[in-house]
């Protein structure tokens, strides 16, 4: 037997890896590797072995900077003109108190479940409306639908105030068409609707939209005041246009209220708030008033504009979106009906100064708010000053409206190119300057009539048809199991049976009825008595459908970019881009590629102990996500982190299998 000084022991050669990186993103695997057996004693090497290839770490997305700047963000973009001049009219013209029924019920089983799903699923993913739909990614194409034409909108709004400066010339009653003054005390009166027309507008000059003319300068300048609000308000990100919408999302509301107590004032004002909530259930039994109702809570809202997805993915990740939704759809609904007494103390007022019924004063569309209103200012004391007031919140509304579209296209486009980002500011000049030379064209002697083609075609069906194939997409294709199971991530808690019937079937059918109503009930757009050309509205429909087309295009291509069978395609088309190891191992949430039962995860092997260099195969039919905020599976980091830390917990536990192996050889040996 030789002495300990003259056996020679080979020493243990390891090469350990450090136990973290923070840069380390790929997964490792650990060697074991028998070196020497001595005197029943097993010498190993354990290495763990590093990727070969490291991923940047993702930069971190901005948030807001306080809770109420993302609040007033959504209310101010969902309360736009429509709950100021269109709520109170449908609600007039359907029934008064009665249309509060479908409408409420819609709201209920509709406008809040979508609304609730589009803040969760930008909260969640952190992307805007195209990046979302990693969760679906045959339906990118679905993309968001911005509003471009907002600020042409606003532009047309701060010059419509000479009310309280009439000329005799514009008023004068050979200048305008017999009916107006039907009924009229005073036609010699400051009572003009082609004021507006003529003296602002200009529109005498054109005889259609085929013959615009040149950009109004007076328009112009306005318009050229809009964008440069709405570059400064957007160029730094949320941290900005978080600070301004504490004046544009608060200043209708102060308005409002000073409006409501001076109209209540005023005489007839009863009888128009009489008016407006006069209950006439008999007519809940005509389809048009459902159908108005369906159309009111989906334009009312803001959904399928790609907007509260972009507001939302900004927020911190365990923010209470449920919460947020709530409170936003209350605040908007209650801001619709509380208007139509505004709107009707002042009709009211009209028409027993003019002698003339409330139906004949009460008007749908722009001219409610651009002729009628600014017309009974005009007769009130220090009428200047309330035109101005008046006005400021008209263009406030406009903003807001306009900044949530703009803030969608950049979010949406800066997330898919992240060489966007890096240069914000001049990205965001260049989308506000695009929208200023298209803008151009609704600030021409017949832009009007470009404004009311793109507000009939653009903003109609193919938004609902935006919608519906978002709620399809997320309810049936992600599924509202795993879409709870996000939301219970963010916020700890379910939601409720109520919320996922809703998704799943509710939301579908109505939008579905919605889409199919107004395809089947389309009229032409008209503007007054003119009528637009087939030629335009061929150009409408053609604005209208470029959107919506781009959900079967993006779809073909994304199956003819894909490998495998056509089987194999629509599995990883419609499988999350994080889960796309199911689709490997032959399992999709919905369905099996094929008909074998799915392969079981190899075990690691005990001679050496090495895992497989090849891909990791998933430990159950979905990977568990983190529960961390920091690591949530929607990002780059959070989706490797997750892998790794499920790849390294089974190395470790193949380590100590292998050395109580190992260990358990020797004692036999010894024995």
């Amino acid at each position: 037997m030789c002495s300990h000084s003259k056996c020679p022991v080979a020493p243990m050669s390891s090469a350990v890896a450090p136990a973290t990186e923070p840069n380390a993103m790929g997964p490792k695997a650990v060697e074991l590797v028998l070196i020497k057996e001595q005197n029943g004693v097993q010498f190993t090497s354990s290495t763990l072995i590093r990727p070969t290839q490291t991923l940047a770490e993702p930069q971190e997305r901005e948030t807001w900077s306080k809770k109420i700047d993302f609040l007033l963000s959504v209310i101010g973009f969902a309360v736009d003109l429509a709950n100021v001049w269109r709520f109170p009219y449908l609600c007039y013209k359907n029934g008064g108190g009665a249309f509060l029924v479908p409408y409420l019920l819609f709201m209920v089983i509709a406008g809040m479940p979508l609304f609730y799903m589009e803040l969760a699923l930008g909260q969640f993913n952190r992307e805007g409306a195209a990046g979302v739909w990693k969760i679906c990614p045959i339906l990118k194409g679905n993309g968001g639908r911005p509003r471009p034409w907002g600020a042409p909108s606003c532009a047309l709004r701060p010059g419509v105030s000479p009310w309280s400066r009439c000329t005799f010339g514009w008023h004068h009653p050979a200048a305008v068409p017999s009916q107006f003054w039907v009924g009229r005390q005073n036609p010699e009166g400051p009572t003009c609707p082609t004021l507006s027309r003529r003296g602002v507008l200009h529109l005498h000059e054109s005889h259609g939209i085929d013959d615009l003319g040149t950009p109004r300068w007076q328009l112009t300048s306005c318009l050229v005041l809009v964008i440069v609000l709405l570059y400064f308000s957007l160029w730094k990100g949320v941290k900005t246009s978080g600070k301004v919408v504490w004046i544009t999302a608060t200043m209708p509301y102060a308005v409002l209220f000073a409006l409501l107590l001076r109209g209540l004032t005023l005489p007839g004002a009863v009888d128009g708030i009489r008016a407006y909530l006069s209950v006439d259930f008999r007519r809940l039994c005509e389809s048009s008033v459902w159908i108005d109702a369906a159309t009111q809570v989906c334009f009312s809202l803001g959904v399928g504009f790609g907007v509260l997805i972009a507001f939302s993915s900004y927020n911190k990740f365990t923010n209470n979106c449920y919460r947020d939704a709530v409170i936003t759809t209350s605040v908007n609904s209650l801001t619709s009906f509380s208007s139509g007494f505004v709107v009707f103390s002042f009709l009211g007022y009209m028409a027993q100064k003019h002698s003339v019924p409330i139906g004949d004063v009460a008007k749908d569309g722009p001219g409610l708010i651009f002729i009628i209103y600014p017309e009974a200012l005009a007769t009130l004391p220090l009428s200047s000053a309330w035109a101005v007031v008046f006005f400021i919140m008209l263009l406030t509304l406009g903003i807001d409206s306009a900044m949530g579209g703009m803030e969608s296209v950049i979010t949406g486009l800066i997330d898919e190119f992240q060489l966007l980002h890096r240069h914000r500011e001049l990205f965001t000049l260049f989308i506000v300057l695009a929208t200023f030379l298209l803008s151009l064209f609704c600030v021409t002697n017949g832009g009007i009539y470009v404004f009311t083609l793109l507000d009939h075609f653009a903003a109609g069906t193919s938004i609902l048809f935006g919608v519906l194939i978002e709620a399809i997409g997320v309810a049936w294709f992600y599924g509202v199991r795993q879409f709870s199971d996000d939301i219970k991530q963010m916020t700890g808690q379910r939601p409720s049976l109520y919320w996922r019937l809703c998704w799943k079937f509710v939301s579908p059918c109505f939008l579905l009825f919605v889409v199919v109503v107004s395809v089947v009930t389309f009229r032409p757009p008209h503007y007054g008595a003119y009528v637009f050309p087939e030629w335009a509205n061929a150009l409408g429909w053609a604005i209208a459908t470029s959107s919506m087309s781009m959900v079967p295009v993006y779809a073909a291509y994304k199956l003819c970019s894909l490998p495998g069978s056509l089987r194999e395609k629509l599995a990883y088309a419609i499988t999350p881009e994080q889960d796309r190891e199911l689709v490997d191992s032959g399992e999709v949430r919905q369905f099996r590629v094929s008909d074998a039962p799915a392969a079981a995860p190899r075990p690691l092997a005990v001679s050496g102990l090495k895992e497989p260099r090849g891909r990791v195969q998933p430990l159950s039919r979905r990977w568990e996500r983190p529960q961390r905020p920091s690591e949530h599976p929607c990002t780059e980091r959070g989706r490797q982190g997750g892998r790794m830390k499920a790849l390294t917990e089974r190395g470790s536990r193949g380590v100590e299998c292998g050395v109580r192996a190992l260990r358990g050889a020797s004692r036999q040996t010894l024995v």
